[in-house]
């Protein structure tokens, strides 16, 4: 899967699910692990755990199943690594508190 399609099916499947303030950072040239950071807001724990299981699973769908996910059980913050695309789902505080669209900009 080409790296924008990856992109574009993350942004999609976490709209799905009515993940808040999605933003999507070019981390080429910075980053030697990922080309690109999606970051999204869940509105709780059990919102940020459903958006990474909705994401693992329709990956897994299409043959495309995550390297990794990180962070369910506690549910603040859950990383999702699907190789070229690292996803990050926050809850409201620590996405203001770790400001990852401030430190990869």
């Amino acid at each position: 899967m080409q790296v924008q399609e990856l992109h574009d099916f993350i942004v999609d499947k976490i709209d799905d699910i009515k993940a808040q303030d999605i933003v999507t950072i070019d981390v080429r040239g910075k980053s030697s692990i990922t080309d690109f950071m999606v970051i999204c807001t869940g509105t709780s724990n059990r919102h940020v755990a459903s958006v990474a299981d909705h994401v693992n699973k329709e990956s897994k769908l299409i043959d495309f199943p995550p390297f990794g996910i990180s962070g369910e059980k506690e549910g603040q913050w859950v990383i999702v690594d699907m190789g070229n695309v690292m996803l990050h789902i926050m809850q409201e505080d620590a996405r203001e508190l770790y400001q990852l669209e401030k430190l990869w900009s």
